[in-house]
């Protein structure tokens, strides 16, 4: 099931990209064509783990016979699911939401190949707390812009690192891919190995 050719990450997410060549991975790299579609109610774990298959189905049909990695995170506050602010005044709105209080991070990931029975799809679940924000803190904040393509409006490896005071769980999920979980599952797979580790 192994394939000498590694693997595609569907995403031009610079973050995910990152995280993969910080464990001495080697892959390419295709952005998916797939719609993200907007949450409109349900289990919000079955939302990004079916937005992680749709961005690897789209790469893994263009690319038969590789194996595909794509991934989905997901900011819950409360009962509310959070995309990318598109605005100052959404950016203010969620970060208002997320000061003071826990709120979980959620991605969905996906390694697939066009015509394979087997695959991965999986999500992971993190708890991070904020401490609570002042306004200034949240103006300043969004005036950065950081907020703008970044699920829940905040990027923990950017500037918003000042305002968590817990993380529970898996860091790198909420950077956008949990590290562990997906290299311990290309390994299972035989695609990649990190740093030359191998697997009994």
């Amino acid at each position: 099931m192994g394939s000498d050719e590694g693997f595609i990450l569907a995403s031009a997410s610079p973050r995910r990209i990152e995280l993969l060549e910080s464990a001495g991975l080697v892959f390419d790299r295709e952005v998916s064509l797939a719609v993200e579609d907007e949450f409109s109610g349900g289990d919000p774990a079955d939302f990004a783990l079916a937005q992680a298959i749709k961005k690897a189905a789209a790469v893994a049909q263009r690319r038969p016979g590789r194996w595909v990695l794509a991934a989905d995170t997901v900011v819950v506050a409360g009962s509310e699911v959070l995309g990318k602010p598109r605005t100052t005044e959404e950016a203010h709105r969620m970060l208002e939401m997320l000061s003071g209080r826990a709120h979980r991070v959620i991605t969905g990931f996906a390694i697939i190949r066009h015509g394979e029975d087997s695959g991965v799809f999986k999500t992971v679940t993190s708890e991070v707390v904020f401490k609570e924000l002042l306004r200034e803190e949240i103006e300043g904040y969004a005036a950065t812009r950081e907020p703008f393509d970044k699920a829940g409006g905040y990027a923990i490896q950017g500037r918003a690192a000042l305002f968590v005071k817990e993380v529970r769980g898996s860091y790198t999920n909420v950077v956008g891919l949990p590290l562990a979980e997906v290299v311990d599952e290309l390994h299972r797979l035989g695609i990649a190995r990190a740093f030359g580790a191998v697997r009994p």
